[in-house]
C-alpha cells in the first residue's frame, strides 16, 4: 500500500515534545570535558561548560514522550490523585545536527576547539544517500528554515526533561514526518547496537590434524 505521507517535515503546536522535533540554537549547561588543571601540574580537572548547538533532533521514543506528558498533565490536574510516576521521563535523548557542509569539512565542532575529519567527496556522496552507518543526512525545507543537515551518531547527549520544556517554542522549527523519523530512529539504534568482533587467528592446519 502506498504511503499517504507527502512531506518530509511537519509542524505541531508544541504542547509537548515529540520524537523527530528539530530545535535550533539550543543551549545546554552540561557539556563535560577533561582539561589540564593550571593549579596542579600534571593533573586534570572536569570542566562544565555551556554549549550551543546549531540544531538538535529529539530521539527519545514518541510513545515515552507522550506517556510522560500525559502522566504529568493528569497529576497536575488532579493533585490529590494517588498515582505512581513510573511513566515519567527524567531526561530526553538528543543528537546534534550540523549544517551539512560544515560536517563535510570537519569544522562543525570548531567552537569546541575540536578538529574533525574532512569527508572526501567520494565518501560524502554515500553520506548524502544515508549509506554510511555513522552519519544521517537530512534534506532541507526552506519554508521551515531547515537547511541541509547532517548528524554524527557518535555524538549524542541527554538533557533533563524540564530543561527541554522551559521554552520549547523559542527553539522549535519543525518535526520529521513519521516514516522519516522512524528511519532515523532505526539507523541510530543500529549504529549503537553494532558489535566489534575480535580478530581470531585461524588454527594452523598441520600434520598433527588427522586426515
Amino acid at each position: 500500500m502506498k504511503s499517504t505521507i507527502e512531506s518530509r517535515y511537519i509542524t505541531h503546536d508544541c504542547k509537548r515534545v515529540c520524537q523527530g522535533d528539530i530545535l535550533r540554537d539550543f543551549e545546554y549547561d552540561g557539556w563535560v570535558s577533561i582539561v589540564d588543571d593550571p593549579e596542579a601540574s600534571g593533573k586534570k580537572k572536569v570542566r562544565l561548560s555551556r554549549i550551543r548547538f546549531p540544531y538538535t533532533v529529539i530521539l527519545s521514543q514518541d510513545c515515552d514522550l507522550d506517556r510522560d506528558f500525559s502522566a504529568r498533565s493528569l497529576e497536575n490536574n488532579n493533585s490529590d490523585l494517588d498515582k505512581n510516576q513510573d511513566k515519567y521521563l527524567h531526561s530526553i535523548l538528543l543528537c546534534p545536527a550540523y549544517p551539512a557542509e560544515s560536517l563535510k569539512k570537519g569544522t562543525h565542532l570548531h567552537d569546541m576547539q575540536l578538529k574533525m575529519e574532512y569527508i572526501p567527496t567520494k565518501k560524502w556522496d554515500f553520506v548524502v544517500l544515508n549509506e554510511v552507518p555513522r552519519y544521517h543526512y537530512l534534506e532541507n525545507e526552506m519554508s521551515l528554515q531547515i537547511p541541509f543537515l547532517a548528524m554524527d551518531f557518535k555524538q549524542y547527549f541527554t538533557v533533563p526533561r524540564d530543561t527541554i520544556y522551559e521554552k520549547p517554542q523559542n527553539h522549535y522549527i519543525g518535526t520529521l514526518n513519521q516514516l522519516f523519523r522512524e528511519e532515523l530512529s532505526q539507523r541510530f539504534a543500529y549504529y549503537l547496537s553494532r558489535i566489534g568482533l575480535p580478530q581470531i587467528e585461524s588454527p594452523n592446519n598441520n600434520s598433527d590434524v588427522l586426515a
